[in-house]
């Protein structure tokens, strides 16, 4: 029932009927994110997609459920064991949100063993195989046992488990064999040992057979070759295993002598702590299974998973997707360089004449914007300072690079480093302890709130005076991810938006909280939650049959009530609201009388959606927003974001045909139905065929076209004063 006073599904009720409290109205945080990795794992079906693509969906789909339970599960359980049980918006206790969390999980589970077995029949149509053993010839079993001999059989440490053997510490995401084996001429004598696989750093998961694309999981050569292990020793059973260890593990910062050394802490911390899952090979029998649950300290009817006959750790096959035979992979693409930032010009200079370039990342390049932004302003002898706040990065890009190169070359660099980005923080450690070596100001931010914003501050001297250049965006300085996830970002000289970076980074850096005033900036947690509830109040109110009120948001997650419970008000008085949210979304559309004018879609394709944006019609003087934050409590309450207007009219057409394309992509493009469930959308005629990254990849491509257009028309045009017989 959607509210006390509503009957069976609500439709007959008027709209003053709803508790917009019920929490019948709000759906799990969770669940929704698991019903997100279940439309990941139907691109894995899709026979639309090229193969090898579809064996990636796979992949994802695995790893996504590794950090699932590292994180959300770990975190209900770390509640579930402080005895909390306050619900919540959506009604449900830490306990029922595991119990209904693993139904779904078992479920999708299901649905992935069946894909790789359909994956690996077709893979097998292309010469690609995965053996075991009992498939291989002579020859090859030869040549993997010397290969096994050579390379793997010292990398490997046999451990008893027996009274004088401790069970042995199981690392978080490891495969492990747990081997019954039988003394030589002693029936009546047996032991237990645990091997661990060497997978990772230490070894493929797959091993190539020479000369073609066939490999034997490192699983089945270790197996089939136990007697060079286990030498003279009669080999009962061998069952895998494999187990997820929580990783919330934060301590209170407040109460922190030094921040660097808590977060060492909590990373070795985070190697010990408690396991919330084990997954085993279907034919474990079930002492082993009992044993081993016992041992981890888990419920075995709850927290020990099933593979079946199939393998453990899918996300392994990452490994395979990169195989070299085109037809199997998407069409190549490489972004295109922007058409506003020539080459042949300089940087500053460029976006001074522009006021603001919007930047669409993967379609354009992000090496030659935002990291050629900061290359420049490190060897630019007019620039005075440098001010960055760096939550994610990676080895391949140029930013710290470019950040040490400023400093050397005199430059004030300062960089705001967040050590506490969930599975980089040994990374930002490194990051951090680099560029301090350099001479670059580092701080950590402010206590208690994580600093996500994406923002760049450059002061140059310009022809006239000290000038503020910036490159605000959605997502992180991270090369890597620049290619493979959708965001958005722009480079601007808008001396307002500098004065208000320079206000930001005045508080991240001495985390002093006095009244600031920001002129256009919406940063959080101060100002962007009022900022849009009031927004959407706002066109709530001004909504009419005339002037139709119309508020859009693009992003990766709908969590916050507040901002749930406004839109949920703003549909109710007619207000159109339609809403781009890649995973987690409690709002729920085309409820009678609640939110008939309301509409969710969901995008999963080639890139990952990763763009933040926020439109409001505002009676026809529209606003467009983008940035770092979601509407998640945590974003609007708990973390620095930033989030910028865009303005001028070229800009936000770009945004128009992105928000248009996507509510209307019937190729990736799911909608949610007023039960929270989603429906697979399907292409009505040839042109819907095409999904929306497809239109931004045509897009990109002739905005390039006709850029080199003007550009010929310009070194064609005829210079006054010069004979050109």
């Amino acid at each position: 029932m959607l509210s006390a006073e509503s009957g069976g599904d609500g439709a007959t009720n008027p709209p003053e009927s709803y508790d917009l409290n019920d929490p019948a109205l709000y759906l799990n945080r969770e669940l929704t994110w698991l019903a997100f990795n279940g439309r990941v794992l139907h691109e894995a079906q899709d026979e639309r997609n090229p193969l090898l693509e579809r064996l990636k969906f796979l992949a994802i789909v695995s790893s996504n459920l590794d950090e699932f339970f590292m994180k959300r599960i770990g975190g209900l359980k770390q509640q579930l064991g402080a005895g909390m049980t306050k619900k919540t918006v959506d009604g449900r206790t830490p306990k029922e949100q595991i119990t209904a969390c693993y139904e779904m999980v078992r479920e999708q589970e299901i649905g992935q063993r069946e894909v790789f077995c359909q994956l690996r029949e077709e893979l097998s149509g292309h010469g690609i195989e995965i053996l075991e053993y009992k498939q291989l010839a002579r020859d090859d079993i030869d040549y993997l046992r010397a290969h096994f001999h050579e390379n793997i059989f010292p990398l490997i440490t046999p451990q008893s488990i027996d009274p004088a053997h401790p069970f042995p510490f199981i690392s978080n995401l490891s495969l492990n064999f747990l081997v019954l084996v039988r003394f030589p001429n002693q029936e009546d004598k047996s032991s237990l040992a645990r091997i661990k696989v060497p997978t990772g750093d230490s070894l493929p998961r797959f091993i190539q057979l020479p000369g073609r694309y066939h490999y034997v999981p490192l699983e089945e050569v270790m197996r089939n070759n136990l007697d060079m292990l286990l030498p003279e020793m009669e080999v009962i059973s061998e069952h895998m295993f494999r187990v997820t260890r929580n990783s919330n593990t934060e301590r209170n910062e407040d109460h922190a002598d030094d921040l660097l050394s808590m977060i060492e802490s909590e990373l070795r911390d985070r190697r010990f702590a408690p396991i919330v899952r084990m997954q085993i090979e279907g034919d474990m029998d079930e002492t082993s299974r009992g044993m081993l649950a016992a041992e981890l300290g888990l419920n075995e009817n709850e927290d020990v998973f099933d593979a079946g006959g199939d393998m453990l750790a899918m996300r392994d096959l990452f490994q395979l997707v990169g195989i070299d035979i085109p037809e199997l992979h998407y069409e190549p693409f490489q972004p295109f360089d922007h058409p506003q930032l020539s080459a042949s010009s300089n940087i500053f200079h460029l976006i001074r004449e522009r006021g603001t370039i919007l930047l669409q990342h993967p379609y354009e390049s992000f090496g030659t914007s935002v990291e050629r932004f900061l290359k420049e302003a490190a060897l630019d002898p007019k620039v005075r300072a440098i001010k960055m706040t760096l939550y994610r990065t990676s080895s391949d890009t140029q930013v710290i690079d470019n950040l040490i190169r400023a400093a050397r070359n005199g430059k004030q660099v300062a960089v705001v480093v967040e050590l506490k980005a969930r599975f980089d923080e040994a990374a930002n450690i490194r990051w951090a302890a680099r560029m301090e070596e350099a001479g670059i100001h580092v701080t950590y931010g402010v206590i208690g709130l994580k600093t996500h914003s994406k923002i760049v501050l450059v002061v140059r001297n310009d022809y006239n005076g000290l000038k503020r250049y910036l490159h605000i965006g959605t997502g992180n300085y991270h090369a890597g991810t620049a290619r493979l996830y959708s965001d958005l970002g722009i480079l601007t000289n808008d001396q307002d938006l500098g004065r208000d970076a320079t206000e930001l980074f005045n508080y991240l850096t001495t985390g002093y909280t006095p009244e600031r005033y920001y002129r256009k900036l919406l940063p959080a947690p101060k100002v962007l939650k009022a900022a849009l509830l009031a927004r959407i109040e706002r066109e709530r109110r001004g909504h009419s049959a005339e002037k139709p009120g119309l508020i859009q948001f693009k992003m990766n997650a709908l969590e916050d009530a507040d901002i749930t419970r406004a839109l949920y008000q703003a549909s109710q008085e007619g207000v159109r609201v339609d809403l781009i949210v890649r995973d987690t979304c409690r709002f729920r559309p085309g409820v009678p009388g609640l939110s008939t004018s309301a509409r969710v879609i969901s995008i999963v394709g080639r890139f990952l959606e990763h763009t933040r944006i926020y439109y409001f019609h505002n009676g026809g003087e529209e606003e467009y927003f983008i940035g770092s934050a979601d509407c998640m409590k945590r974003n609007l309450e708990s973390r620095v974001e930033v989030v910028t207007p865009v303005i001028g009219d070229s800009l936000r057409d770009e945004l128009r045909f992105m928000l248009d394309s996507q509510l209307n992509d019937y190729r990736n493009g799911w909608e949610m139905n007023s039960d929270g469930t989603y429906s697979k959308r399907v292409p009505r005629n040839e042109a819907e065929e095409v999904g929306s990254q497809a239109r931004m990849i045509a897009r990109a491509k002739e905005r390039e076209k006709q850029a080199n257009r003007y550009q010929r028309g310009r070194s064609r045009r005829p210079v006054a004063g010069r004979n050109l017989r």
